[in-house]
């Protein structure tokens, strides 16, 4: 017998059906941040997987499973990132009308990546006699693969993984130390499409996989990664042994307006208000003074008089991290996003250029084909840097640089072959608007903290910065809008590097490869097991 529910969609057009597919991812976004409502993933890829096999009912099965997924995909992209007309709303004048063809066009390219999903579990199925579990676990395998693959095509934008969901409950992304955060995605696609085995013939099999892959999994999670956090050190507690002696860091939030950061007539004012926060006093002096992404608006290498004004803000003895743009070398058109560390005499000590460019905002990708420049206002072009790697400076454990967005990809900071102990992320979130882009931001950014088994030290322009433990938790915030400073310790890195660090994403292919093995070795991936 047919779930009622199942039967009533069976019923409906092939308007109607895309359109609630649609409202289905539409339900499905609303479990990340920064609304994180998990329990809606239940009925919003339940209802999915669903719609995907009425699809394989229809004329042409292929097209109708592309189809399906690809409403699933804009829908759920749609609201995920939506705040994406932010950066298009700071010049208006320029970029507003290109607000339709961002805010249709982005969420209908990544909706793609999920099209194609439907499709190839769809093409699959042709040639294996699975059961509706098996077709679970394959949609759920070629999903994962698909998030990895929207990680470095076209340069990449792994936003909003699926396993995002769990953000907001530190506990449960313990486990991102030991199989990342694909593995996790992973887990949380199994959790989620498993009731789909209820479209027909309720049996004790069937009601027994949901609640242990959809109730009991989690669960797990939740109490080993609450027994991680049980046994890590207080870092709250700023003077204990948790923290890297001889260093205290100063985060400066001035929170300046996008829309004012590049007037000439108020950059030198930009440039004292984060001087003057500097160096305010307080009960502990500051060793280390970190700016967020392109604090400074010159260029800081050509111009010795701004140098040295920059240099007054580094405390005695320590070091200034600012952002700020730098030129590229005999080519006058050719700039780089920057990480500058300064000493208090004005010499630079060292410098980390940017490797991932924001594509339409640094560089325009297919620049001789569009008929728009990039967003960032520059009549110059931005080029990447060389490498990533990490830095050894006086008085500080090795860093790992991330400026802006490279904090989203999950194993850059391990592309520099040496492990860094913390990680610094340098970022401008005034471009993401003053809700979800900056929540979502940070909470994916703060996953790379514990997949690493490091601290993230973040200073954002207009928020949120925060100092977050080798654990995911945040121990001190300054919100969205909000102008002051952060005083802080360093947390220490764990003393070993994590499982993820070490295997990066063979851990997630392992866990997959587990998990299927052990469903075929029980029978429950064929036809007629009690599972239809």
């Amino acid at each position: 017998m047919l779930n009622p529910l199942y039967n009533k969609a069976s019923t409906l057009g092939p308007i109607n059906r895309l359109g609630l597919v649609m409202m289905l991812g539409v339900m499905s976004s609303l479990a990340l941040p920064p609304w994180h409502i998990i329990p809606l993933i239940l009925p919003a890829f339940t209802g999915f997987i669903w719609f995907l096999i009425l699809a394989e009912k229809s004329q042409n099965p292929l097209r109708a499973s592309f189809t399906t997924g690809f409403c699933f995909g804009f829908g759920h992209f749609l609201l995920g990132i939506h705040w994406i007309i932010e950066p298009l709303l700071i010049d208006g004048s320029t970029h507003a009308w290109l607000i339709p063809f961002a805010l249709i066009g982005l969420p209908a390219g990544l909706a793609i990546f999920i099209g194609i999903t439907s499709f190839l579990t769809s093409f699959i199925l042709r040639f294996y006699d699975f059961s509706v579990l098996g077709r679970i676990l394959l949609f759920s395998i070629i999903w994962v693969f698909s998030e990895w693959v929207r990680g470095w095509f076209l340069s990449g934008f792994p936003w909003n993984l699926i396993g995002y969901v769990w953000a907001d409950i530190t506990e449960v992304m313990q486990v991102t130390a030991f199989i990342g955060i694909f593995g996790l995605s992973f887990i949380t696609l199994l959790a989620s499409t498993i009731p789909a085995l209820l479209v027909s013939n309720f049996n004790w099999k069937k009601i027994v996989l949901v609640v242990f892959f959809s109730f009991i999994v989690p669960s797990i999670l939740w109490t080993g990664g609450s027994n991680r956090l049980a046994g890590a050190p207080n870092y709250e507690e700023q003077d204990t042994g948790s923290m890297v002696q001889g260093v205290r860091l100063r985060i400066v939030q001035a929170n300046i307006p996008q829309k004012d950061k590049w007037k000439p007539n108020l950059q030198t004012a930009h440039l004292l208000r984060h001087i003057k926060m500097s160096r305010e006093d307080t009960p502990i002096s500051p060793t280390h003074v970190i700016w967020p992404e392109s604090a400074i608006p010159f260029l800081l290498e050509k111009n010795n008089s701004i140098q040295m004004m920059v240099a007054s803000a580094a405390p005695e003895g320590g070091l200034l991290f600012t952002g700020s743009i730098s030129q590229v070398r005999d080519e006058k058109s050719q700039f780089r996003n920057s990480l500058y560390v300064i000493n208090p005499s004005g010499k630079i000590i060292d410098r980390y250029d940017k490797v991932r460019l924001v594509p339409f905002g640094e560089y325009m990708p297919l620049a001789d084909w569009l008929p728009f420049d990039k967003i960032v206002p520059s009549e110059a072009s931005f080029i990447s840097g060389p490498t990533y790697r990490t830095m050894d400076l006086p008085g500080l454990p090795r860093l790992s640089p991330l400026i802006c967005y490279e904090a989203i990809f999950p194993n850059l900071a391990l592309k520099a072959g040496v492990r860094g102990e913390w990680l610094l992320n340098l970022t401008n979130d005034a471009w993401f608007g003053k809700f979800a882009g900056p929540q979502q931001h940070l909470a994916i950014a703060s996953t790379r903290a514990i997949e690493h088994g490091v601290p993230m030290v973040r200073a954002a322009n207009t928020g949120i910065s925060a100092i977050v433990d080798p654990y995911g938790r945040k121990l001190l915030t300054l919100g969205l809008g909000e102008q002051g400073v952060l005083d802080s310790g360093l947390p220490k890195a764990l003393p070993y590097a994590t499982i993820y660090s070490r295997w990066q994403e063979t851990i997630a292919i392992g866990l997959i490869g587990l998990v299927v093995l052990l469903l075929w070795y029980m029978g429950l991936l064929k036809r007629n097991r009690g599972l239809e």
